[in-house]
């Protein structure tokens, strides 16, 4: 019965992180559009979400000032009696400007109905932790949380073990939101 159910929160994670995986931009078509749309669109958001954060919030903007690079994650999350989403972002080296397209993905078993369309932001704070991040992927351990918003929250908020995030929704910046369990990798078709 364990298997069973098991099997069956894999396949609708699957599914989910199908359907979600695209349309978290919006009313294009994410499938038909070429490579370098692709791209932009990616670019575009990003750099919404970066400047919105870096405007609202001091303590991001200095960590921002004394990062190495950064990235922006443009999620969406479903929630059925299980939870599984996806989407696309961007890591991006400051000096250079160099910029490698990643994807990420989550699943989880839990109550819940909905959906939740949000970015995580990245600040990394030296050129090892980036590389990992992007060449080797990242899976945010049980006690990853994104941190903004609130004074009490905003002091909390800084560099642990290289890396500084930020959650923001269409309500703002979250603070203390979860992304336990979320997965990023380099987007194979966005980097060739």
């Amino acid at each position: 019965m364990k298997k069973k159910m098991i099997r069956t929160t894999v396949f609708l994670a699957v599914i989910t992180l199908t359907l979600a995986g695209g349309p978290v931009f919006g009313e294009e078509n994410w499938k038909d559009m070429k490579k370098e749309s692709k791209r932009m669109k990616i670019d575009e958001t990003a750099k919404e979400a970066l400047d919105e954060l870096l405007a609202k919030n001091a303590k991001a903007k200095l960590l921002f000032d004394n990062s190495h690079a950064w990235a922006v994650f443009d999620n969406l999350k479903l929630a059925f009696g299980f939870s599984g989403g996806g989407g696309n972002g961007v890591a991006v080296e400051k000096a250079s400007g160099d910029r490698t397209y990643m994807k990420m993905g989550t699943a989880g078993v839990g109550f819940g109905l909905g959906a939740n369309k949000y970015q995580v932001v990245f600040f990394f704070q030296d050129p090892k932790t980036f590389d990992n991040f992007v060449n080797k992927g990242w899976q945010a351990d049980a006690g990853a949380t994104a941190s903004a918003g609130t004074n009490a929250a905003e002091v909390k908020t800084g560099f642990v073990n290289g890396i500084a995030i930020y959650q923001m929704t269409e309500k703002g910046l979250m603070a203390n939101a979860d992304i336990a369990g979320t997965k990023y990798w380099k987007n194979k078709k966005l980097n060739r």
